[in-house]
């Protein structure tokens, strides 16, 4: 009932997908990863662009195609987010991938909009949560950490929340802030992997990728360097606390309307 957790917290070479699929398979190979769960930053080929029409890959792109290979090769799950373009529309698409080639996606629901990212990309509007070796697990993509009624675990739906970000480093206080709270309100396992380096646009990213206990304290928590780190979470656990502390029979009742 344990899930081994691989987070990887790097620079992008920016909008240019096929560098950044060789530096993560060079980095992927070196750290000789026994893991269940290999998690990737948001738009990890790309950086986060806005230059969707020269970017973005058909839905069974050359990416999806490379992340099929290294699934089947460390025998793991991969996921993260990608530009894909599907008929006239551009999503921010997070692919869940598994070692015999199957897959599952999520479109970002919440764009950023001071980034003007929702003049570029279609919102998605469907949750996605996915089953690993016993486990739960609901996948988002950055800004959806500022809502918690999107991300709200009803009827214990999942066990561990995902979140793969490229999230700026002028606003880490939230990013760390924010994982700890959702963590704690949802008594879930929390893991935000998000981008180091600096973008295109200037923007400085300071990484704080970590992994959050139910009860909010850390596990793992990153500085502003490359990391890839393995955890192993402990389902047993979590199930005891929700058992000893069972806030979420108190809920409130509610309904989302798009």
């Amino acid at each position: 009932m344990n899930l081994r957790v691989t987070i990887v917290q790097t620079e992008l070479h920016w909008q240019d997908a096929d560098a950044n699929r060789q530096m993560f398979a060079q980095k992927l190979a070196a750290a000789n990863l026994q893991t269940d769960l290999i998690v990737l930053p948001e738009m990890f080929t790309t950086g986060f662009s806005m230059d969707a029409a020269a970017l973005a890959e058909q839905p069974e792109g050359k990416t999806l195609q490379w992340m099929r290979e290294q699934a089947a090769n460390y025998s793991a799950v991969v996921t993260g987010s990608i530009i894909v373009q599907e008929s006239d529309h551009f999503y921010n698409r997070l692919l869940w991938v598994r070692p015999d080639g199957s897959y599952e996606q999520y479109n970002k629901k919440h764009l950023f909009r001071m980034a003007k990212e929702h003049h570029t990309y279609t919102s998605g509007s469907e949750l996605l949560t996915v089953e690993l070796k016993g486990w739960k697990v609901c996948p988002l993509v950055c800004y959806d950490l500022r809502f918690p009624v999107w991300s709200r675990n009803t009827g214990n739906r999942y066990d561990l929340l995902l979140y793969v970000a490229n999230w700026p480093k002028v606003r880490s206080l939230a990013w760390r802030t924010l994982l700890q709270a959702r963590a704690i309100e949802n008594i879930a396992y929390v893991a935000g992997v998000n981008r180091i380096g600096t973008d295109g646009n200037d923007h400085p990213y300071s990484g704080d990728s970590a992994i959050i206990h139910p009860k909010g304290h850390k596990l793992i928590e990153t500085t502003e360097q490359e990391s890839i780190l393995t955890i192993t979470l402990s389902k047993q656990e979590l199930l005891d606390f929700r058992e000893a502390f069972p806030a979420h029979l108190d809920a409130d009742e509610f309904e989302l309307k798009g």
